[in-house]
């Protein structure tokens, strides 16, 4: 089947969406709306100015430190569908003429779980945001911390959270983009330390994820852990389209320029 046959179907509604209006839609159904994911790479093309991306810590990867059964394959196994070395894509680029340094989580890659090397290249990219005194943004996606790498993956909590602490006390800007879904250690952690925190719509954002909750009560909330839902108990700050997002972030950098 060619790429121009292809039929997406929409996880919300079911919708058969032909896949260039897909792609051309930046993975949003254009029925009900419901924003799919997407890679780091897309998400940079989607943010940043042409060409303008300078990468870092590119070969960080994580090992089997705790000889985790399979997990050396599933390393290897989305290494090579990311085209990532980890779960996260780092660096300095240009967002409307203005330099910041800018992390982009990857859900393909274990389910954007967050391990030790993830809080390595956050804790850097706060660091040189830093250093050189840029903003930062923080694009976050994960299915929690990564249980393959146990106390490893936990202590990553405490190290980001001291960055962003570092960084504020410096009186520069982050901004914290949160995307579907985002739970676990980095709801707890970096993800909730921005300056503003913006989320895309229907987004799902919290700590323990929803059939854990759901095993403690018998019945949830409207919106449960949903973007919307956060929004409306001051959790975020705004919620805001794909489409819009890049402008949404110029206009913020611009502000506190």
């Amino acid at each position: 089947m060619s790429e121009t046959s292809k039929i997406i179907s929409c996880r919300n509604c079911g919708t058969q969406i032909p896949a260039k209006t897909f792609a051309d839609n930046l993975k949003v159904c254009p029925h009900c709306g419901h924003h799919h994911y997407m890679s780091a790479y897309e998400r940079l093309d989607l943010i940043i100015d042409a060409d303008s991306f300078e990468e870092y810590d590119a070969n960080l990867y994580s090992i089997d430190s705790l000889e985790f059964p399979e997990y050396p394959q599933k390393l290897e196994r989305d290494v090579a569908k990311t085209g990532l070395r980890s779960e996260m894509l780092s660096g300095i680029a240009e967002i409307g003429g203005s330099r910041a340094a800018i992390a982009i989580g990857d859900v393909g890659f274990i389910g954007g779980t967050c391990g030790s090397v993830i809080g390595e290249k956050v804790t850097r990219c706060i660091e040189r945001a830093l250093e050189n005194r840029l903003p930062l943004v923080i694009v976050s996606v994960s299915g929690g911390m990564r249980m393959q790498e146990g106390t490893l993956a936990l202590m990553q909590m405490a190290k980001t959270a001291a960055a962003c602490a570092e960084y504020a006390k410096a009186g520069i800007f982050y901004i914290s983009v949160v995307t579907d879904p985002t739970f676990g250690g980095a709801t707890a952690s970096y993800t909730s330390l921005g300056d503003v925190i913006i989320a895309e719509p229907g987004a799902r954002i919290g700590f323990a994820g929803p059939l854990a909750v759901a095993s403690l009560r018998e019945e949830l909330p409207e919106n449960f852990q949903k973007a919307e839902s956060l929004l409306e108990h001051g959790f975020i700050d705004a919620i805001v389209h794909r489409a819009d997002m890049r402008q949404r972030l110029i206009d913020l950098i611009d502000f506190a320029s």
